[in-house]
């Protein structure tokens, strides 16, 4: 079988490890990285037995497909060169910094026949694929994303840089359309949110809380979704999901509070909540979420495959976080005027 011909621009701290992957995927033929930065793009061509190029222009009559990891403010330009060229796109999250811009690009996809696939590495991580397999109607989300500063993405507030995934989770397991979204964030050492926090109302009644920060001492990265029936703990960093599922015996009805006297009400001090529910480890495969994605799009490519996140997938991502910026921006104005 005849290899796919792919490229890797930019090899920070993401790109290098988009290199190192696809030159071990076997149907993969790495015939080079790209970088502005000629000590870092020459290393990992060096460490992945590639070739080096400074410009994505060199690349364009060489490659079938490519993987966009350069800061936000360049995923446009690059991207739409390479969709004009015949060469299918895996472009990391955000997929670009506009709507617009995002509405641009899914249009040349289309009329060029190459497939747009945007970055959400946690759609390919184990426990969101487990939870995706369950049979739940999700009413209450919580998500809690917080990371230190790092100074690689100062191009763009959290809310693009580190929101962004959960936003695309969230809207996949809402399975319903936006109603309402309120949010508040602020700059703590750039000049955009570093701290934001959004409430989405969903028009089937499910609510989503997020909060992402990338100004905190520990990392974390969870999110806890609550159904009629159960209730799920997804730890991202630990790949490790548990589900509590609600006994039949675990309603007022049976405890009977009401019909128990003031005396005897205080026995329910012994009661055990715990033994009202049934507790299950999702199982799941330990697989690197970002192999999984890259060879994901691979497959994609040589068998004429819908991708499992969609351009349209990346916009209404981006058609969220704007408006979040928005509230965001608008919360802040107030603030001032009161002040």
């Amino acid at each position: 079988m005849k290899k796919l011909k792919i490229a890797v621009i930019g090899t920070g701290h993401l790109g290098k490890e988009h290199a190192r992957i696809y030159s071990e995927i076997p149907e993969v033929s790495l015939v080079g990285v790209v970088d502005i930065d000629k000590n870092a793009g020459e290393a990992v061509a060096q460490r992945c037995n590639t070739k080096y190029y400074s410009s994505f222009k060199d690349i364009l009559n060489k490659v079938d497909a490519a993987s966009v990891v350069v800061p936000t403010k360049s995923h446009y330009e690059i991207t739409k060169e390479l969709l004009k060229n015949g060469i299918h796109v895996l472009v990391e999250k955000p997929m670009t910094g506009t709507v617009s811009e995002a509405e641009d690009l899914i249009k040349l996809s289309k009329e060029t026949s190459t497939i747009l696939q945007p970055g959400y590495i946690e759609r390919f991580n184990p426990a969101i694929e487990a939870i995706q397999k369950l049979d739940i109607t999700v009413k209450f989300i919580e998500c809690h994303r917080l990371s230190p500063f790092t100074f690689r993405s100062a191009d763009i507030g959290v809310v693009l840089d580190l929101m962004i995934h959960d936003i695309d989770i969230i809207l996949d397991l809402s399975k319903s359309k936006v109603k309402k979204i309120d949010a508040v964030g602020v700059g703590v050492i750039s000049d955009k949110e570093d701290i934001a926090n959004a409430r989405i109302q969903f028009e089937n009644g499910c609510v989503a809380n997020i909060t992402a920060s990338r100004v905190s001492f520990e990392p974390m990265r969870r999110i806890r979704l609550f159904s009629e029936n159960s209730y799920i703990s997804l730890d991202y960093q630990r790949q490790d999901a548990l589900i509590y599922k609600k006994s039949p015996k675990l309603t007022l009805k049976s405890i009977d509070p009401e019909s128990k006297g003031v005396s005897t009400i205080t026995d329910l001090k012994n009661f055990s909540f715990g033994d009202m529910l049934k507790i299950e480890r999702i199982k799941m495969n330990n697989q690197e979420p970002l192999r999984k994605e890259l060879e994901s799009f691979v497959s994609c490519i040589n068998n004429g495959e819908q991708p499992v996140v969609s351009g349209e997938d990346g916009i209404n991502a981006i058609k969220a976080a704007a408006i979040i910026n928005e509230e965001i921006d608008k919360n802040l104005k107030l603030a001032n005027v009161s002040c």
